[in-house]
């Protein structure tokens, strides 16, 4: 860089913070809007691989709450959940975001080389229940109504496995092209035990996007995605709601 006086850009009124749990430390970015806290709270979205996804949708956020009455988005908190990296990825999203599974039953490495540790899923589900859900809770005006949980490829895993292991944890669920195909037999098992889970007082959307475009092959993300939607929508207190030709998708509530 020459020597012209730059500045870092900032994203306005969004904060960082370290929390550490079990020896790994997870970087917290926190938006919060310029709009005074409705009397219950702001709602909030938790977005994992905060790195590359946390300025997309605070701006997406910001931009659109502007006119809620037209677009239906309303002010809200928004909670990034990264690694310590300025790149937009980090390997220990392959250990956070999933259950632990047999070799065989994982996709090849497309370098031939040796997947990253993995099954550490129920670990940070516990860190975001018991540390970091408690601590944002604590220091923002929080609707713990209307908490979303948002996460995209394995991020979009770890967000199926929290709808079907702990559906009372959040209220809205996306999942955007989930790598179904890493922890497939895990994710079967828990579906199967989702019905003894279900209360009458539970009110949760969930919202499942595939690409258009996806079609690999080895994965059969597209495929996998729209079974899952199927066989939940199937069960007696799972209503599907929408498809949507723009983008292959399955919204569903669980009541």
């Amino acid at each position: 860089m020459k020597s012209t006086d730059y500045q870092p850009v900032v994203i306005p009124r969004s904060y960082h913070r370290i929390m550490t749990y079990q020896e790994r430390d997870y970087h917290i970015f926190v938006s919060i809007p310029a709009d005074p806290p409705p009397e219950s709270g702001f709602p909030v979205i938790y977005l994992l691989d905060g790195n590359s996804v946390f300025a997309t949708v605070t701006e997406a956020i910001r931009i659109q709450s502007r006119g809620p009455e037209r677009t239906g988005v309303y002010p809200a908190i928004v909670v990034g959940i990264g690694y310590p990296t300025d790149d937009p990825y980090h390997p220990a999203r392959f250990y956070d975001y999933t259950y632990e599974v047999p070799a065989s039953e994982l996709p090849g490495s497309p370098k031939g080389a040796e997947w990253p540790q993995m099954g550490g899923a129920e670990q940070f589900l516990t860190f975001l229940e018991e540390e970091l859900k408690p601590s944002i809770e604590n220091d923002f005006p929080i609707d713990r109504t209307q908490q979303a949980i948002l996460g995209h490829s394995l991020g979009g895993l770890f967000v199926l496995h929290v709808l079907l292991s702990r559906p009372h944890a959040f209220q809205r669920y996306i999942a955007g092209s989930p790598s179904i195909h890493w922890n497939e037999s895990v994710l079967l098992a828990k579906e199967s035990q989702l019905p003894s889970l279900l209360t009458d007082d539970l009110n949760v959307h969930a919202l499942l996007t595939i690409g258009e475009l996806e079609n690999d092959r080895r994965f059969l993300v597209k495929e996998k995605s729209l079974a899952m939607i199927e066989r939940l929508s199937s069960r007696t207190q799972i209503r599907h709601e929408k498809n949507c030709p723009l983008l292959i998708t399955g919204s569903f509530c669980l009541s």
